[in-house]
């Protein structure tokens, strides 16, 4: 079986040196966030989410949304910033989301969202930056 090769590929030193060490847990050992630590959960301006590992813009905040879950929450993606992989973690089956860019665990989405699309792409913040428009 090979892995799939992605756009932006660093070894798992140059990883540590350009995350914090929360962030690492999260991103690169596929971690959550404690709910309702990230400040990104309450950024309400127009702009975008980037992933903190490579950049890539992942979602419009014009999309993001109330969850009440104590993360980030989305109604979808930008098209094509996102990549979905089985989680079988936790005695449970789940939909991990990860950066299409570089492979960096992001959260979970779920068939629970409002319209129009049901989706609830919960979204570790840590992961993430933000730039307003």
């Amino acid at each position: 079986m090979t892995q799939k090769a992605y756009p932006v590929t660093r070894t798992d030193t140059e990883w540590r040196r350009l995350l914090t060490q929360e962030q690492y847990d999260v991103m690169r050992a596929h971690g959550t966030e404690a709910p309702g630590s990230c400040a990104l959960l309450t950024e309400r301006r127009p702009g975008r989410f980037s992933c903190a590992g490579c950049r890539q813009p992942l979602f419009e905040a014009r999309l993001k949304f109330e969850s009440g879950t104590g993360w980030p929450s989305f109604n979808d993606p930008i098209p094509g910033a996102v990549e979905t992989t089985v989680d079988r973690s936790h005695g449970m089956i789940r939909t991990e989301v990860h950066c299409a860019t570089c492979a960096s665990h992001l959260g979970h989405v779920f068939e629970d969202g409002p319209p129009p699309t049901h989706l609830r792409y919960c979204i570790n913040g840590i992961a993430m930056n933000f730039a307003p428009d």
